[in-house]
């Protein structure tokens, strides 16, 4: 039995930090030691703006509740168009996918903007659905953006403060919380499927981190996908698989996103000449640059920086 709760501790671990290396911002509280098994918890403060960012698919329930703030936030699928509202204090999120999808936020800055992210375990989910007759191996929970939930709030407020009193948190009383959410979600937020849950080929945690460092530091080299899948000790095929169903991106779309992401920083923020970002992010060509440009984001460079 210990065996299996370290790996799930693991596994958890590996989602946060899948998370965690691709949403901006500064952690200051974490879940740590055996009160917490069976569950990961983090609390961040997030910068009052983000333009886009890829939230990785996870292999976990993974709920996001607003502890402070308030914020016009939004999501899509890759190449969907954007739909959201207001966030605020108590506001949840509620993701169960195999599928990443993208974010963007604008707070109001008289509040911190503090989020609190919670992955509950296979096992912990398992248990909860035996208490209730389901078959735990087709529950699946439904995708809830913005919703609002008295008893989510009262339980996620609760670990919250028992994250506050690290390493002194009350393992009874976290399962005990931990218990009552997962009873509560698979009540009111989940839908059985009609055969067993099939996960799909993703990378780990480690090994997307590895990727994607390597993409970021070269962005103005070409792209090179046998070095990419040699980083991860993977065949191109597999590793092109596994990155695309854990981002929603081919390896080389990503790295073109990433270039043109940097493009457009370079423009907003330096009077540089745009043959000079052009060089910079791996275009020799000014044309091609601004070709690629107006592909990813409706318009020239020129035209991106005077707007």
């Amino acid at each position: 039995m210990q065996n299996r709760d370290m790996s799930d501790v693991h596994h958890l671990r590996s989602s946060g930090l899948a998370l965690e290396s691709h949403i901006s911002g500064r952690k200051i509280a974490q879940s740590a030691g055996e009160a917490w098994m069976g569950l990961e918890a983090q609390i961040f403060r997030r910068r009052f703006r983000e333009d886009e960012l890829l939230v990785p698919a996870v292999a976990e329930p993974f709920l996001v509740w607003i502890v402070s703030g308030e914020a016009l936030l939004e999501e899509c699928d890759p190449g969907g168009e954007w739909h959201g509202g207001v966030v605020k204090a108590g506001s949840f999120f509620l993701t169960h996918t195999d599928t990443p999808y993208l974010m963007r936020w604008q707070a109001r800055e008289e509040t911190p903007f503090e989020v609190m992210h919670l992955y509950l375990d296979r096992s912990l989910i398992d248990r909860a659905a035996v208490t209730l007759g389901l078959k735990a191996v087709r529950c699946r929970f439904r995708n809830i953006s913005i919703g609002s939930d008295g008893l989510i709030s009262a339980i996620m407020a609760a670990l919250a403060d028992e994250l506050g009193i690290q390493p002194r948190a009350n393992g009874l009383f976290v399962q005990g919380l931990a218990q009552s959410l997962a009873i509560h979600l698979l009540r009111g937020y989940s839908d059985m499927t009609g055969k067993p849950l099939r996960a799909l080929a993703q990378l780990p945690a480690w090994r997307l981190r590895a990727a994607v460092d390597h993409m970021e530091a070269h962005l103005d080299e070409p792209f090179d996908l046998d070095r990419l899948a040699d980083l991860c000790g993977m065949s191109r095929f597999h590793f092109s698989r596994a990155f695309h169903n854990t981002t929603g991106f081919s390896p080389s779309r990503w790295f073109i996103r990433r270039r043109i992401a940097l493009a457009k920083q370079m423009l907003r923020e330096r009077d540089a000449p745009i043959i000079e970002i052009s060089m910079a992010v791996g275009y020799e060509s000014p044309g091609h640059f601004a070709q690629v440009f107006r592909r990813e984001t409706g318009m020239s460079p020129r035209a991106y920086r005077l707007a």
